[in-house]
């Protein structure tokens, strides 16, 4: 399997994974880690930054298939499988239109900013 075709799978199973997070079938633990995933994979600021070459995304080529991976683990194959078709259809026009959903995502990010510079500044 190319890498292209790997990265076509984990863009149909982080889909999988916003899915369960949302979905009433998912167990709560699970859409904890599910929550951690997505938060992750939607949010600007990574590991290790994108702009330093090849290691910029290193961390999405491992991190992110390893939640994904732990995520899948901890819902039943019977439910995980059937957000697949769904997930699926979430990509089927091209990238999602729903930016709207990163909003929590960069706030919690800008709060965190904001409470290490509170906390350096009362230093």
């Amino acid at each position: 399997m190319s890498i292209k075709e790997k990265m076509k799978v984990l863009k149909i199973k982080s889909a999988q994974v916003y899915i369960a997070m949302k979905s009433s079938k998912t167990p709560w633990y699970a859409k904890i880690v599910a929550a951690i995933t997505v938060a992750y994979a939607l949010s600007p600021v990574d590991l290790i930054p994108d702009f330093i070459p090849v290691l910029g995304y290193l961390d999405d080529l491992i991190f992110l298939p390893i939640m994904v991976w732990i995520t899948m683990k901890m819902i039943s194959q019977e439910v995980w499988d059937s957000f697949e078709e769904e997930a699926k259809e979430v990509w089927k026009e091209g990238k999602p239109h729903k930016w709207y959903l990163a909003i929590p995502i960069i706030t919690l990010w800008l709060c965190l900013i904001g409470l290490i510079v509170w906390i350096v500044i009362k230093s």
